[in-house]
């Protein structure tokens, strides 16, 4: 079975079973998985029910421990005939000129970038996003998380101003507990969703700090991506710079992320809310970061303090056991008998970074999955499937 899985994480398995070569590790060291703890056939397991579909649209499985890769698939699907039909139906998730970047069953932007291994994070930009900031403040770049919203915006030029949207900090947006008027809880094939009204309009900031006030921020989670563009808007305000150019100097570049693509809104601001585009060892590469807090390599990229303080859990988030932080997720699991923790991004149609810190792994998927109803492939499946492999 070794010998197998050697060979195996040289190549890319499609749907069809085709095989084809994959770029060498680069700066990631690979092991197999018995050096680490692991199972080689248990992962095969996983792997093998990927290749049937069970969860989907799978686009990539990726899993290092102790700083290693000791699996990786990519699974390819032919989405321009898959989502065919959908990609030219007008709706909410066909926004604006059904060529562009916001149609998203186009697969010319969706899910991998102008067909390259650059494949869309949507949400999951939103933790990249929260370690930017992490990084600006430490730079006294970045004004303090306490800085009210308003401060960075005419306040003439704003609507439904009142007492609760005065109150709205920095931090607010991060957490997602801003209290504004918005109902992303629809699917997104909905057209009621906050997001789907939002993506008609021309600029996606105004709109979402135009919105009236629903409750006094800091009171509870909503999730609201029109928050995140807020953030990145300040961004460029308070550094002078876009926030992508920052990026490249202070995350990107220190960790070796030299492909990359970030979509820009209608307006022309970086879309700090879904618009990034990584490879998979890329996105590995900034989840084992905060595994590590905030080092990669013999180089510490983003403040410890910051790293360790933003996965931990602000708010509940509605679903059983999950919170949400500074843009991660987390989630409680269960492993021989004892209670740990896991945190993840999460990104529409299956992005999930995921890391457990006490078994030192990484596990990252991708996938499209991105119509009600599909299979998919929840961390918390992930997380218990690949921990079952664990034999140390």
């Amino acid at each position: 079975m070794r010998s197998w899985f050697f060979v195996f994480l040289s190549l890319t398995i499609n749907s069809f079973g085709a095989a084809a070569q994959i770029p060498a590790a680069g700066d990631w060291e690979t092991a197999d998985p018995e050096e680490v703890g692991l199972s080689a056939d248990a992962l095969a397991l996983i792997h093998e029910d990927l290749l049937a579909g069970k969860y989907g649209y799978i686009d990539s499985f990726l899993v290092a421990r102790h700083g290693k890769i000791v699996f990786e698939a990519y699974y390819e699907h032919d989405y321009t005939l898959l989502y065919k039909e959908e990609a030219a139906t007008p709706g909410p998730l066909v926004v604006n000129d059904p060529s562009g970047p916001y149609n998203y069953f186009n697969a010319w932007w969706h899910p991998y970038y102008r067909h390259t291994t650059l494949h869309s994070m949507q949400s999951v930009t939103k933790s990249v996003v929260s370690a930017i900031i992490g990084i600006a403040i430490a730079q006294e770049v970045f004004p303090d998380l306490e800085t009210p919203v308003l401060s960075f915006f005419d306040a003439d030029a704003v609507a439904n101003i009142d007492d609760r949207k005065r109150a709205m900090t920095l931090r607010h947006l991060l957490t997602m507990s801003d209290g504004l008027l918005w109902d992303e809880n629809l699917p997104y094939t909905d057209p009621e969703n906050s997001f789907a009204i939002m993506a008609k309009a021309h600029d996606w900031v105004q709109y979402t700090i135009d919105l009236p006030m629903r409750q006094e921020p800091g009171v509870s989670f909503n999730y609201n991506s029109g928050a995140t563009l807020i953030l990145g808007h300040i961004f460029r305000q308070a550094t002078g710079i876009d926030i992508e150019e920052f990026a490249v100097q202070h995350l990107f570049g220190p960790l070796g992320i030299e492909h990359y693509y970030w979509d820009r809104t209608p307006f022309g601001l970086t879309d700090a809310q879904e618009g990034l585009y990584l490879s998979t060892r890329d996105l590995a590469k900034i989840t084992q970061l905060f595994l590590q807090n905030g080092r990669w390599k013999t180089g510490q990229i983003i403040p410890e303090a910051w790293a360790q303080a933003s996965l931990v859990p602000r708010y509940p988030s509605g679903a059983e056991g999950e919170g949400y932080g500074d843009a991660w997720w987390s989630q409680s699991y269960s492993f021989r008998g004892a209670t740990q923790q896991a945190y993840f991004g999460k990104g529409f149609g299956g992005q999930r970074p995921i890391l457990l810190p006490e078994l030192e792994l990484v596990i990252v998927l991708t996938g499209w999955n991105i119509l009600p109803g599909q299979p998919f492939f929840y961390a918390t499946e992930a997380i218990n499937r690949v921990t079952g492999a664990l034999a140390n």
